[in-house]
């Protein structure tokens, strides 16, 4: 079946916006204030209703210039609230989200009881959104405002990821932070104010948070982060309002509300280093190299003394008294023979070998163990803050001098391990 006129207005409409959502959304969660989204969305209202009762019609200009103006004045009290006042950051949000809110409810009730003009406003649709109602020339509109976002970001960018990562080395260089926080918040004022016909105070909010937040797990950057979050909220404005004009009766506001908490949460399962599922698949893979490793340098340990091209070990019993039960090793035994690390001695008792390869990597692995021992007893006051234990290799952690010196000291001790033939001196 083909799209209609009104569907592709539509569709095209909500895309823009979902697109120029997350692309701004993505700072005030980057900043850590993701709620201000929502307080500016609520505290719209009162200037929706003011703009009504001063002109007397519906006039959408006038209306979203109310709007725009409510919610400068709220980030402005917001802002002086947690600079001029001991109110914090989140309790100041939470203020002006429920008095203007509170405000806009009650002049909204004044405007829908002034005689003749109550059902003329339509402020049920700021509130609640009315998806379907998008006309041409409101995605011309939207589209003007996402030109400006786009534009003011990549023309200020790095001033802007200066302020949001480090304001305060920001400060000291001389930028002028504030006026860009300011400009930052106008670009999420803009957002706000031209969301609310379409989806609503109540969802405007998370419809800038969703795609910046679920960005995040895929990236550390800020540019692919800003690609990803316009991204995620084009594709969520599209398939939640192609869902709801596929079935008769869903309201689009709320279903792409749905669709953009659906993208969060298969970010939060499936991306790849930040992801539940990624981080586990880690976790599993760092536990099996781990075991490796210990068997590795349990192996080498066991007749260091002599070091012979390979060295007996009982795979059943661990060295020092240390008895690890049967089947401890018995995953990295089978990976370390299926790479040729290790052999087992025909005959009844199985007896682990380190071949020549084995050998080789077990040197490395026992050097690496030892030069952070090594410099945990040099170090203590660096150890917590440089020591990583998990780390094979110590070289791409610490400075270059640093390792000489350990590696001077371990060797003097009698405790490096020698280089094999193949492998040159350290």
């Amino acid at each position: 079946m083909g799209l209609t006129y009104n569907t592709i207005v539509v569709l095209l409409g909500t895309g823009l916006l979902g697109a120029n959502a997350g692309l701004v959304g993505s700072f005030a969660v980057l900043r850590g204030r993701s709620l201000t989204g929502d307080a500016l969305a609520h505290a719209a209202l009162p200037g929706l209703c003011l703009a009504f009762l001063l002109v007397g019609e519906r006039s959408l200009p006038a209306m979203l210039a109310g709007a725009l103006a409510s919610g400068v004045l709220g980030v402005a009290v917001i802002s002086g609230l947690r600079r001029g006042t001991r109110v914090k950051e989140d309790a100041a949000i939470g203020i002006v989200l429920s008095v203007f809110f509170g405000l806009g409810i009650v002049l909204s009730r004044m405007v829908q009881n002034t005689a003749g003009v109550g059902n003329k406003a339509g402020l049920d649709s700021y509130i609640l959104g009315k998806t379907a109602g998008i006309i041409r020339q409101d995605v011309l509109l939207i589209g003007g405002v996402s030109l400006v976002s786009l534009a003011a970001i990549v023309l200020a960018y790095k001033e802007f990821k200066l302020t949001v990562f480090d304001p305060g080395f920001a400060r000291v260089q001389g930028w002028p932070v504030v006026w860009l926080d300011l400009v930052l918040m106008g670009l999420i004022a803009l957002a706000v104010v031209f969301g609310l016909p379409m989806v609503g105070v109540v969802l405007m909010a998370a419809l800038l948070i969703l795609p910046g937040a679920a960005a995040r797990f895929w990236t550390d950057r800020l540019g692919p982060m800003l690609a990803l979050a316009s991204a995620f909220g084009l594709v969520t404005g599209l398939v939640g309002t192609a869902i709801s004009a596929r079935y008769a009766g869903m309201p689009a506001g709320p279903i792409i509300v749905l669709v953009g908490s659906a993208v969060f949460l298969l970010s939060v399962l499936l991306a790849p280093r930040r992801g539940v599922l990624g981080r586990a698949l880690a976790a599993w893979r760092f536990r099996r190299e781990l075991q490796e490793r210990k068997l590795l340098r349990l192996l080498y340990e066991f007749s260091e003394a002599s070091l012979p091209t390979v060295l007996p070990f009982d795979r059943f019993d661990e060295p020092d008294g240390r008895g690890s039960g049967p089947g401890r090793f018995d995953g990295a035994v089978a990976r370390l023979l299926g790479r040729g690390e290790i052999r087992l001695t025909p005959g009844p008792g199985e007896t682990l070998l380190l071949t020549e390869a084995g050998l080789r990597r077990a040197r490395s692995v026992v050097r690496g163990y030892r030069l952070w021992e090594q410099f945990l007893q040099d170090h203590p006051e660096q150890a917590s803050a440089m020591a990583d234990l998990s780390r094979e290799s110590v070289d791409d952690v610490l400075p270059p001098d640093v390792v000489a010196e350990l590696g001077r000291a371990l060797r003097d001790a009698g405790q490096l391990p020698d280089p094999g033939p193949e492998e040159g001196p350290r």
